[in-house]
């Protein structure tokens, strides 16, 4: 192996090691996903509120069940009702359980990216996504624990 070769192979694995590897789930970026891509907040598009919270020991999406047509444009609009920071990332189910994982490993991560918006107590945010592609996809909390505790919702896109 050359000096490059090596320099190229500890670079990933730093990446990987500090999680940025969110990059490979399709996170910060505005390239097109298996489950759409970044919407243009100059378009229109349809409003979908989503409340996060905690009642009962479980941890709550309200709605935690969406149905979109291919194509539609939704501007989501985040609001954490909780007492805890919580986190909404838009992805395929099987890339959010991978990107658990990540989190695991590095709590502290926090997401401020197309798919993805990280919010304390009381605060708001949005995520404007245009679904381009048919299919299941998922919406979840991602800071350990969250997810196991119910929050996590379902994008059904016909």
């Amino acid at each position: 192996m050359n000096r490059r070769t090596i320099l190229a192979g500890a670079l990933m694995a730093g990446l990987m090691a500090t999680g940025l590897s969110g990059i490979a789930y399709g996170h910060g970026g505005s390239e097109e996903t298996a489950y759409g891509k970044p919407g243009d907040p100059k378009k229109p598009a349809r409003i979908v509120q989503i409340v996060m919270r905690e009642a009962d020991g479980r941890m709550l999406f309200q709605p935690d069940r969406l149905t979109i047509r291919k194509g539609e444009q939704v501007r989501f609009l985040l609001r954490n009702n909780g007492a805890v920071d919580h986190e909404f990332v838009v992805a395929t189910l099987e890339d959010n359980l991978k990107h658990m994982e990540e989190m695991a490993k590095n709590p502290d991560m926090e997401h401020d990216d197309p798919n993805a918006k990280r919010l304390k107590p009381k605060g708001t945010g949005e995520i404007v996504w245009q679904f381009t592609k048919a299919g299941t996809f998922d919406f979840s909390c991602l800071i350990p624990g969250h997810r196991e505790a119910g929050m996590f919702g379902t994008i059904v896109v016909e």
